[in-house]
């Protein structure tokens, strides 16, 4: 298995970000003899293979184009998706304030599309290792796909285990192993008891929940189990600035509210916190309260069965046609 690596001039199965007049932005697979099509004309593939990245080509009508690799964070953006993805500026929050380091021990759940799995795969490096897990099989098949066209191989530190987290956790992970657990899913709050039983001391449980009833009760759950240190939540938001001349300005549209992250240290066992000078007497959460977690009352975009389908069949190319890609060359 060859490396799949984004450097060097671009060659054919390479993907390429062309930027064309008016800044409008194309991706492409280089294959050659084939062309790029538009209004303005053709940009033949054999006219990008062996230029480097960066470089200016032209089509037969001299119309130029700015040729660039994506970025994972371009690929995470328009790929297949399942689930809804975690956005690359909430994904750099667990990255950063999750301490996740080379060769740390990850669980996550759930796999969703696979976005955040890429970023963990990164900071985790050759030497550490990711446990994923999904409830939804299709969800975690175009998680995979999507990861293997990335990287053009499915990683040996990658293992995607389907079923609830609470039940496949303990047979999949030995207790007290793994570095950092990260949760993205509807009641976190379910599974505290069995991260904190596969989390080392020290180690770092994350949520990612969408609205302030699920972190409200989220925050308490962790402090009733008395197993983690108090804590600490909060949201990111991004502000584009518009740059021309002395035109310097916020853009009309910024990247708001799209989760919120709660992050809180595993306790060693036997520890007792000092009781926290103000706490609330009693709160209750309501069962009814759950409806309003659920998409549909978050106007959250559903994926259909059949949108779905199609998502997996073009993830599950994109990740044969990556694997071709990157095998070794015949003699």
């Amino acid at each position: 298995m060859t490396e799949n690596l984004k450097r060097g001039p671009f060659r054919e199965g390479d993907k390429v970000q062309l930027t064309g007049p008016k800044g409008r932005i194309n991706t492409i697979t280089l294959t050659a003899g084939a062309a790029f099509g538009t209004h303005r004309g053709d940009l033949k593939h054999d006219a990008i293979i062996g230029q480097p990245e960066g470089s200016i080509v032209r089509n037969q009508y001299d119309v130029e184009y700015l040729a660039m690799r994506p970025l994972l964070t371009d690929f995470v953006l328009s790929m297949p998706r399942g689930a809804a993805i975690i956005y690359p500026k909430d994904a750099a929050q667990i990255i950063v304030e999750g301490d996740i380091f080379p060769g740390a021990r990850v669980v996550e759940a759930g796999v969703g599309s696979g976005a955040l799995s890429m970023y963990l795969l990164r900071a985790v490096g050759t030497t550490g290792h990711l446990d994923s897990f999904e409830r939804r099989a299709e969800f975690a098949e175009i998680a995979q796909a999507n990861v293997a066209t990335e990287l053009g191989h499915k990683p040996k530190n990658w293992n995607v285990h389907l079923g609830d987290l609470q039940v496949e956790l303990p047979n999949k992970v030995k207790a007290g192993s793994a570095d950092r657990v990260v949760l993205d899913m509807l009641a976190p709050w379910e599974c505290i008891e069995s991260a904190a039983d596969a989390l080392i001391s020290g180690g770092i449980f994350i949520g990612y929940v969408a609205t302030v009833t699920q972190l409200s009760r989220l925050a308490e759950a962790l402090r009733e189990s008395k197993r983690f240190a108090e804590p600490s939540a909060w949201e990111s938001m991004v502000r584009p600035w518009h740059l021309q001349g002395l035109a310097v300005r916020p853009e009309h549209r910024m990247i708001g509210h799209t989760g919120f992250l709660i992050t809180a240290r595993k306790l060693a066992d036997g520890t007792i916190l000092p009781e926290f000078k103000s706490r609330p007497s009693k709160t209750d959460f309501a069962d009814e309260d759950i409806s309003v977690w659920n998409p549909d009352h978050l106007n959250a975009k559903k994926v259909g069965e059949k949108k779905l389908r199609k998502n997996l069949r073009n993830a599950v190319n994109s990740a044969e046609a990556s694997a071709q890609r990157n095998q070794p060359d015949a003699d």
